[in-house]
């Protein structure tokens, strides 16, 4: 048996999303049931509830709460592999919005469930929202240099680094250098260096002096 961590403790969200927490106790019934209908009801959750800040947890998204909450209640029902197919295939036809909640799930899972494909896809592009997700606690798994990279693209997509967990932990002098080499280029070109470079230069050299 397979368990996820929610955004938010489904107590807590149903009282957050207040009368359209009928349609979440719905879809959670859904899929607890039949994890297969998560292909179904995963895209209409925003539609069958709520979209934007929850007013009582202003930091989150209902329906990245929502979704997740849907990841969570069918988890159990799947084992690991399972689990990381239904993910995958989520992200892959998912709109933007599916992709952020698939990589908003993944810091919440066991750690035998990896999907560093879905981050680097993520990093692939320049949704500065799918960046910002993939650059959360499940980046762990990244190799430093593909790790190092995802810090360059918030950069460049203007994420602010504060996105990336374990900064301060993973900045070395060869992200650094990177940085360096960026900031240049932009100078270069006449456009503005982002103030964000010198958290990552910072963050690099207290790297250095704890190493």
């Amino acid at each position: 048996m397979t368990t996820l961590t929610p955004l938010l403790p489904l107590e807590e969200l149903r009282s957050a999303l207040g009368p359209a927490a009928a349609g979440l106790d719905d879809l959670v019934a859904q899929v607890g049931a039949d994890p297969r209908r998560l292909d179904r009801v995963f895209p209409a959750a925003a539609r069958r509830t709520a979209r934007g800040p929850l007013e009582q947890h202003p930091q989150v998204l209902a329906q990245d709460a929502v979704r997740v909450a849907l990841l969570v209640a069918a988890a159990p029902a799947l084992d690991d592999d399972d689990l990381l197919t239904e993910l995958r295939s989520l992200y892959r036809v998912g709109d933007s919005d599916e992709k952020r909640a698939v990589l908003l799930a993944l810091p919440g899972a066991p750690d035998g469930l990896v999907a560093v494909d879905l981050l680097e896809d993520a990093l692939r592009t320049n949704d500065t929202r799918l960046v910002a997700a993939a650059m959360g606690p499940h980046a762990r798994h990244l190799d430093d240099s593909a790790w190092r990279h995802g810090v360059l693209k918030c950069l460049f997509t203007g994420v602010p680094v504060s996105a990336v967990t374990h900064l301060r932990e993973r900045a070395d002098d060869e992200l650094a250098a990177m940085a360096e080499r960026f900031a240049a280029e932009r100078r270069a070109a006449g456009r503005p260096v982002p103030d964000d470079l010198h958290t990552v230069l910072s963050a690099a050299t207290h790297s250095s002096r704890e190493s």
